[in-house]
């Protein structure tokens, strides 16, 4: 039996743009662009030439994708004046773009409020719209703002304004839910009437996420009968965001309900690249990916339970509803007051630690796992501090940077400006050395102080000289003036590698210090430094 094709269509570059904090640069929408189109979508939506300069200048130069078609956005003529005369639809057709797709008013309520025109020049201004890139020979879309609201509210005029567009020899007509306030059993009925007025391999479904709900209205819209599906990588887009297409593509490749009956043009092993697809956008945004993304979060496929471990060691499917490995993630199994044996042993084996699991240390790691949890530390995302806490248990880690003592200052030298300043005392090979440094914050001055300092510590200073700190996070566990501080920090080097230490205490600067310590004894142990003398 042959399958129908899904059309997947990308707007991280035009209504992913629109999301809060989010601001493209050329570059940032060159680079995306050629991802997606390596990725292998169908469409590209890469923004609203006229609208605005950045967008204006994109389309002016545009990158060359091999296997997707460029679409640039655009609205329907404006009410009294012509097509042919339209300064916005000129800006469109005058683009190198295959594709248009236009935005246009489909729900009443909209006509008189928003635009305040009749109904009839609404329709108007959709015909004329649509000749005029139908006569240009460019792919026309219709992009049906509002339609699922349009519909409930006034069915035969929202009909009216799509059956317009399709009559003008529109491609495809996109049913809108703008708002995202449409439930999928909605959907669902609205489509399967749709249908019965234009057909469906002319309908695409475009859907917002204000209820959650965006993956699952397309994907009910498809099963109704839409072959078009619009989305942004990693859900980006206006208030909630639009459908996630990191979760709708791995969907229709991997689920037996889409992958039997139809197929879209991405192919397995571009599949296999979503993880690193959805990272690469974060990358770019300069912003954590989201631990929790369905398919590609860090946490997608985490397990922390102890019943959950010891089944998913002797099968994955017990917990896990595909491999990680087909949409490029890994699984993870989580160390915490929650574990078992099952979640050491399979830690240790993931990091090359080879122990019996009747071996009492695997008992005794587990007590001190729980014992530490209790008081506050939290293995979850501490994956360094915990391999250091296995490995100085059974004997592995050597003694490297000793400081015997530090001294943290903070300073306010006038109303705007406070400085921090820190000294710390470091033995090497029995020698003293004294490091000095500020910074914005004592942390920051303590890590400034080794840091700045690197050249001084001896044979350790070409291990740490690319160390960098990245990130710090400071939770307080608890009220009062016997608050517990717990700090995170996260390390990278020059190979671009990351690791993720911790820190408990009372006072924030100690378990800041404890943090940092751990941070720069992973790197010398990964780096097979020798032990301090």
């Amino acid at each position: 039996m042959s399958k129908e094709k899904i059309y997947i269509f990308d707007t991280t570059l035009r209504d992913g743009a629109q999301t809060e904090g989010v601001n493209f640069s050329i570059d940032d929408k060159n680079k995306i662009a050629k991802a997606l189109s390596n990725l292998g979508v169908d469409y590209l939506e890469g923004g609203w030439p006229g609208a605005n300069t950045l967008d204006t200048t994109f389309f002016n130069n545009p990158p060359k994708l091999e296997n997707t078609i460029l679409t640039a956005f655009g609205m329907t003529k404006k009410t009294g004046r012509s097509a042919e005369n339209d300064p916005g639809l000129s800006a469109l057709l005058n683009t190198k773009a295959l594709a248009i797709c236009l935005v246009g008013k489909s729900w009443d309520f909209h006509v008189d409020v928003a635009l305040g025109i009749t109904k009839e020049e609404n329709i108007e201004n959709i015909k004329e719209s649509a000749k005029l890139f139908v006569k240009n020979k460019r792919e026309f879309m219709f992009d049906a703002e509002h339609f699922f609201d349009g519909y409930k509210k006034n069915p035969k005029y929202a009909l009216n304004c799509i059956r317009t567009a399709y009559d003008e020899g529109a491609r495809w007509i996109v049913l809108c839910d703008t708002n995202g306030g449409t439930l999928p059993n909605e959907v669902g009925e609205i489509v399967n009437e749709v249908c019965k007025k234009i057909p469906g391999k002319n309908l695409g479904i475009h859907a917002h996420n204000d209820t959650e709900n965006a993956v699952g209205n397309s994907l009910t819209a498809v099963l109704a009968g839409v072959r078009q599906v619009q989305g942004t990588i990693n859900g980006l887009g206006e208030r909630c965001g639009n459908a996630n297409l990191i979760s709708l593509l791995p969907t229709f490749a991997l689920k037996k309900t889409f992958s039997e009956n139809f197929e879209i043009k991405i192919s397995k092993n571009k599949i296999e690249t979503l993880t690193e697809c959805s990272r690469f956008l974060d990358e770019i945004l300069n912003r954590k990916s989201n631990r929790r993304a369905a398919y590609v979060g860090p946490s997608a496929f985490a397990h922390k339970g102890g019943l959950h471990v010891s089944a998913v060691s002797k099968d994955p499917k017990t917990y896990e509803h595909i491999d990680p490995s087909l949409v490029g993630n890994i699984r993870n199994i989580i160390v915490s007051d929650q574990a078992g044996k099952s979640n050491i042993l399979f830690r240790l084996n993931k990091y090359g630690i080879k122990v019996d699991k009747n071996d009492p240390k695997v008992q005794t790691l587990l007590n001190e796992v729980k014992d530490r949890e209790f008081v506050g530390y939290s293995y979850d995302g501490a994956d360094a501090s915990f391999e250091l806490l296995a490995r100085r248990l059974l004997g592995e880690i050597p003694n490297y940077l000793t400081i015997s003592k530090y001294d943290v200052s903070v300073k306010k030298e006038s109303k705007d400006k406070i400085n921090s300043f820190a000294k710390a005392h470091i033995l090497v090979d029995g020698q003293e050395i004294v490091c000095e440094g500020s910074g914005n914050g004592p942390v920051n001055a303590l890590d400034n102080a080794i840091r700045t300092n690197v050249d001084k510590v001896g044979k350790y200073s070409k291990y740490l000289k690319d160390l960098k700190l990245v990130d710090y996070k400071v939770r307080i566990l608890n009220t009062g003036t016997n608050a517990t501080t717990r700090v995170s920090i996260e390390s990278t080097d020059r190979e671009g590698k990351s690791w993720f230490t911790i820190g408990v205490s009372p006072n924030i600067i100690e378990a800041s210090f404890k943090a940092l310590i751990d941070s720069l004894d992973y790197k010398l142990y990964k780096e097979k430094a020798p032990a301090n003398n």
